[in-house]
């Protein structure tokens, strides 16, 4: 965290968007004051585009059609002109101006009331307390005043509920008794995790008995928005963070019982399996080490979802979990669907990489052969580097020779998927046998055979019996067509 005087705020405050917003708030006779996210990341030297202001009128017009914040975001857009955007929203009372790559957000100052069954308040004009004690949390209560009027104590920055000093403990804190604040919108219990994952800031113990306490109020929030705060938690540099803080405070088996379900240790004839729910999380800290890519990231999440499906006790073996990337791979589906996440390619490319996770290992395990590097490339295709860090970062073995052996290998493998690609272009590869090809040459109509012609052409070729092109497949197809009894049509 920055320390900042009041004259560096200032300074960060000089620009002319600002300027222009004080100086039209001041001329309408209003209060108007930047709050929440952006004030908070000046100190922590985040950068922030948007910023938020509330507007308060001390003569409490209520004579006006629009509310102050619509009204100074109006004045806002005929000041600065061409090039300005401004977006009216008079059913929250809000507004939005639009310039230069900034965007303002205006809202009269209100004060707010719930009922039991909905996390929608009942909204009241208010005064800039009232606005700033509705906060979800003390860090997001501060405020900077723009006007000439308006200032407390003499100051520009109010900070009513010590956010600074909760900001430089790293703490997460609410401003108000936390049972209130989560049993309003529970929706700031996934935000409270998430701010806590996203700044590595520890949750405040009296923050944190208020999530036990609150958990079941989850059920109110729409899985939209629950999975937007899973996201934000997912893209952070160590998402871990936030799913050890789901499971601790238990909002995970709600919202994520598939997960849940991935923890714990069982013992039987004193031999142990790890615990599933920390390594995924390790797998996925690692993931997120080397790539950005959200879905990865869910691929890395979900890699091991069918293991509590899967596991069995083996009297010679201990613990299995056979065929737990195929389970696992048919769970992605559901649960994409009940969470509200994209049902497209993403879902596609998560199923894939999990379904696949276990070659690339199995591979590695053994002699590292064209054949088997060559099936791997063709089913992963263009997905191939995403599951080669899957797999890589899924070695999370104590046994350091064992993870280096499996390391040296996969590099192996790597170096042999190079080579075929820039030999035969696996990476598209397409089978030069086609299903109408066989129909056509064989008068045959869809049926079994068909199928089995395909696949005995593309493991001829993956196993280099025959070269990768139509004439050799081709040759290949009428030879085995002739041992299954099928009769050439010229």
């Amino acid at each position: 965290m920055k320390h900042l005087t009041e004259e560096d705020l200032s300074h960060l405050f000089d620009t002319p968007m600002f300027h222009a917003i004080g100086e039209v708030a001041d001329q309408l006779g209003f209060h108007c004051y930047a709050v929440g996210g952006y004030v908070r990341d000046l100190f922590l030297e985040r950068p922030s585009k948007d910023i938020d202001c509330v507007v308060v009128d001390p003569r409490r017009d209520v004579s006006a059609v629009d509310g102050p914040g619509i009204r100074v975001a109006q004045a806002l857009g005929k000041r600065l002109g061409r090039g300005a955007h401004v977006s009216v929203f008079r059913n929250f009372g809000t507004a939005q101006v639009k310039w230069k790559g900034q965007e303002v957000e205006f809202v009269g100052a209100r004060k707010e009331s719930y009922s039991r069954d909905s996390r929608k308040p009942i909204v009241e004009d208010g005064t800039l307390e009232d606005d700033l004690d509705r906060r979800d949390f003390t860090i997001n209560a501060l405020a900077y005043c723009l006007t000439s009027d308006g200032l407390l104590d003499g100051k520009r920055l109010i900070d009513r509920f010590d956010g600074l000093l909760d900001m430089e403990d790293g703490l997460i804190a609410t401003p108000l008794d936390p049972d209130i604040t989560f049993s309003d919108d529970p929706l700031r219990m996934m935000r409270c995790i998430r701010f806590a994952t996203q700044l590595r800031f520890q949750i405040e113990d009296e923050t944190q008995e208020a999530l036990s306490r609150n958990a079941e109020r989850i059920k109110i929030i729409s899985q939209e928005r629950i999975i937007d705060e899973l996201n934000k938690i997912m893209l952070s540099p160590s998402p871990s963070i936030g799913f050890v803080e789901l499971s601790r405070c238990g909002l995970l088996p709600i919202i994520f019982p598939e997960l849940a379900a991935l923890e714990g240790v069982e013992v039987r004839n004193g031999r142990a399996h790890k615990d599933n729910f920390y390594h995924t999380l390790e797998v996925l800290d690692n993931v997120a080490v080397k790539s950005d890519k959200l879905f990865l990231r869910w691929a890395a999440l979900l890699h091991d979802i069918g293991k509590p499906r899967s596991k069995r006790w083996e009297e010679k073996a201990g613990w299995t979990f056979h065929n737990h990337n195929y389970i696992g791979q048919k769970m992605i589906a559901p649960i994409f669907r009940r969470m509200k996440l994209p049902l497209d390619e993403r879902l596609t490319y998560v199923e894939k990489l999990v379904g696949l996770h276990m070659r690339p290992i199995a591979i590695a395990d053994e002699e590292v052969t064209d054949s088997a590097v060559r099936r791997l490339l063709f089913e992963a295709g263009e997905d191939i580097d995403d599951l080669m860090i899957l797999c890589e970062t899924d070695i999370t073995s104590k046994n350091q020779q064992k993870k280096q052996r499996f390391l040296e290998n996969f590099q192996l493998v790597r170096e042999k998927l190079a080579d075929l690609q820039a030999r035969d272009n696996y990476r598209t590869w397409q089978n030069p046998i086609t299903g109408e090809e066989i129909m056509e040459t064989f008068g045959l109509k869809p049926c079994r055979e068909i199928g089995i012609l395909k696949q005995a052409v593309k493991d001829a070729i993956w196993d280099s019996v025959i070269p990768n092109d139509h004439d050799a497949a081709r040759q290949y197809m009428l030879q085995k067509a002739a041992e299954m009894g099928l009769k050439f049509e010229a």
